[in-house]
């Protein structure tokens, strides 16, 4: 669903560029709107939600897609915890859908899927893991990588039941903004991927964007 948002750019509290193939975390307070703003298109941004008093509590792809009765995740859907609690709500939305089937990419699936000489090519998973070792005042470890969203990323559902990964739908500008409903953890791999369309082969920044 396409819904814009009234923020202002100029208005945000923080605003930060992640790089291409980099990460990013860092916490959102309740009541602060979060937008991912895709700065020249069809970027997957890999995203893990949790609560940042108890890391225990995580997004939950299975609690999400359960209470909402849909597939794709999009302006309106309330992404919840492994407890059913909402973490955050989706207010806007300029891409129009996002997926939380696909999983990330990892050096295991890299070489299952693609080849045994890409074992070693960047992953999301690496960027997970650098960003929990880098900052381990958040209490994260790698039991903590599970259920994440791919935002911008195109995933579709074949009428068989398969998933496929597609070219994106995003584009220059296009974004996605969501408020949180307790104080969250955020933790963000910007795709490296160059082994199937999810980056148009060629990964590019993203920005976020904090509002009180």
């Amino acid at each position: 669903m396409i819904i814009e948002s009234n923020q202002r750019p100029e208005n945000a509290v923080s605003r930060t560029t992640v790089e291409a193939g980099d990460h990013y975390i860092g916490i959102v307070r309740a009541g602060q709107t979060l937008r991912l703003l895709d700065l020249e298109g069809n970027q997957a941004a890999d995203t893990l939600f949790f609560n940042a008093h108890d890391t225990a509590e995580r997004y939950s792809a299975m609690d999400t897609l359960r209470e909402q009765g849909e597939v794709y995740l999009s302006a309106g859907s309330k992404l919840r915890s492994n407890e059913g609690r909402v973490l955050l709500t989706i207010t806007a939305d300029t891409c129009g859908r996002h997926d939380t089937l696909g999983g990330a990419c990892a050096s295991e699936s890299n070489t299952v899927r693609y080849d045994l000489e890409k074992r070693h090519m960047h992953s999301c998973r690496d960027n997970w893991m650098q960003a929990i070792a880098d900052h381990p005042e958040y209490g994260l470890t790698k039991r903590d990588i599970t259920h994440n969203i791919n935002f911008f990323m195109n995933v579709p559902v074949t009428e068989e039941g398969g998933l496929t990964f597609e070219d994106g739908i995003s584009a220059p500008g296009k974004y996605v903004e969501m408020v949180a409903e307790m104080d969250v953890v955020v933790l963000i791999s910007n795709c490296p991927q160059l082994n199937n369309p999810c980056n148009g082969y060629d990964p590019t920044p993203i920005e976020l964007l904090i509002w009180d």
